[in-house]
């Protein structure tokens, strides 16, 4: 779950550098596909006896997911610079907030 928690950012990280449309798409569904994963690992964990739970994660990880969603949706019919203004701001807290709760 660590890995794949950390993932997302440093794949958003990338996609606000990304060299063209494409390559800014490619990277944030590689983001979902880190945020899919961490999700897929909080349900076991909350599935599991023995397993650390953290009620706050399993939603966090929901949001990013639409988020993602919706950046991947703008970014496929317009993109500014790059960065779609309005949505990385927020999802640069939650993965930083999602960040700071896994580790």
């Amino acid at each position: 779950m660590l890995k794949s928690g950390t993932s997302i950012g440093a794949n958003i990280f990338e996609a606000q550098h990304a060299e063209s449309r494409g390559d800014f798409i490619h990277k944030m569904k590689i983001a979902i596909k880190e945020a899919n994963e961490t999700l897929y690992w909080l349900v076991i964990g909350e599935r599991s006896e023995s397993y650390p739970k953290n009620s706050s994660l399993k939603p966090l990880a929901e949001e990013l997911i639409r988020i993602i969603s919706k950046i991947i949706l703008s970014g496929k019919s317009r993109l500014i610079g790059g960065i779609l203004p309005g949505s990385i701001p927020t999802l640069a807290f939650l993965v930083y907030k999602l960040r700071l709760m896994i580790m």
